[in-house]
């Protein structure tokens, strides 16, 4: 068998005998001589390169992606027959991670702090003595009722992040029930949930079923002093639900790290929003585990057996 696995980040992965590993660049066409491989492991491959891959590689029989999220591989129109699996977990810790600092940046304005530093300003309104409770104003973490829509195994491991930082974590997902310790509601108690969320935290896939998932009306729901804070996927969100929402002051401000299009155009007017951070999808980039995720799914696809992560065949 011939594993063909990308330049764009460093994989050594454990194969079994008679496997041949083949680099390639995720920008350019797979090379004629490599046609014939039977798995291909993609990592920052444009759309145009999986669509040529899905036309000329005739012979593959798995995909291994190592996105947490597969939309671009499954649009490629690879055949039928070829096992489609995500990196799902592969960016649980670095996903939390940069979800926390945006979470903190935005609790603490440090975007106000950065553009004060910027024009020489002290900003005493942000330093010195502060309130302990500040009702209706999203400071801290303490207390806090935070909503982390899209429970999975991102959620999962910032939960209890969010948690050591003493905040009520509160889980959305499409069943309910209790999830790593946490509760989880169904999207149906959503209308019964934001009116009382201080942080709204979306990781949510860019499903069809999810486009504009955080619509006008779910907007409305939240207090004006809400934080939304999205990771997941720049369709998720009505982008001009949440320019009206913010500058009507029916949102207390947004941390984006995930756009619809991307890269965020230059004439967007979020860019100007004072209570807006953007972050250019920065959260992840960085796939933990890869290797060992790969050489599972090899040896499960020679054996015979079912894959981990897969979204599509068996």
């Amino acid at each position: 068998m011939k594993l063909l696995l990308p330049t764009s980040t460093p994989l050594s992965p454990d194969v079994p005998e008679g496997v041949t590993l083949v680099r390639y660049r995720p920008d350019e066409p797979i090379p004629a001589d490599h046609a014939d491989a039977e798995a291909l492991v993609v990592w920052g491959n444009p759309p145009e390169q999986l669509r040529d891959c899905a036309r000329r590689l005739r012979g593959l029989r798995w995909v291994q992606a190592l996105t947490a999220g597969t939309e671009q591989v499954e649009a490629a129109g690879f055949a039928p027959g070829v096992v489609i699996t995500s990196g799902r977990s592969l960016h649980d810790r670095t996903v939390a991670e940069h979800t926390l600092a945006l979470v903190l940046a935005a609790a603490r304005r440090l975007h106000r702090l950065v553009r004060a530093q910027i024009g020489h300003r002290w900003a005493g309104e942000l330093g010195g003595i502060q309130p302990v409770h500040e009702p209706g104003s999203f400071r801290t973490l303490r207390d806090a009722q935070v909503l982390i829509w899209g429970f999975g195994s991102i959620a999962t491991t910032l939960a209890p992040l969010l948690t050591a930082l003493g905040a009520r974590v509160t889980g959305v997902a499409r069943s309910a029930g209790v999830r790593a310790g946490y509760p989880v509601v169904g999207v149906e108690d959503l209308p019964d949930r934001l009116p009382g969320t201080d942080l709204l935290i979306m990781i949510l896939p860019g499903t069809p079923e999810n486009h504009h998932a955080l619509n006008a009306d779910r907007l409305a729901l939240l207090p004006p002093h809400a934080w939304l804070v999205n990771v997941g996927r720049g369709s998720t969100v009505d982008t001009d639900a949440l320019l009206a929402a913010l500058r009507a002051g029916r949102l207390g401000g947004a941390a984006v790290d995930v756009f619809d299009p991307e890269p965020l155009p230059p004439d967007s007017p979020l860019w100007d929003e004072p209570d807006v951070i953007i972050s250019p999808h920065a959260a992840g980039g960085r796939p933990l585990g890869a290797d060992a995720l790969i050489a599972a799914n090899l040896r499960a696809l020679l054996a015979g057996e079912p894959l981990t992560n897969v979204v599509r065949g068996h």
